[in-house]
């Protein structure tokens, strides 16, 4: 277990040097969270005027009832 756990570590620490030395893969990371950020927002967009038009249709009948 313990070879294993140093494996890791190293595996780690080898592979984040790796990363940090390299401009074409720091590059791809940089643009991989990118997508993922603007996937995200357009997702919360979405879900936030999903739940915001009923509500706003809810809110326009209430004075019509009065």
């Amino acid at each position: 277990m313990e070879k294993f756990i140093a494996g890791l570590v190293m595996g780690t620490a080898l592979g984040a040097l790796w990363v940090a030395n390299s401009n074409k893969t720091r590059a791809l990371v940089r643009k991989g969270q990118q997508d993922l950020k603007e996937k995200v927002d357009a997702y919360i967009d979405e879900k936030l005027a999903e739940s915001e038009a009923p509500a706003a249709g809810a809110a326009k009948k209430k004075p019509a009832q009065a």
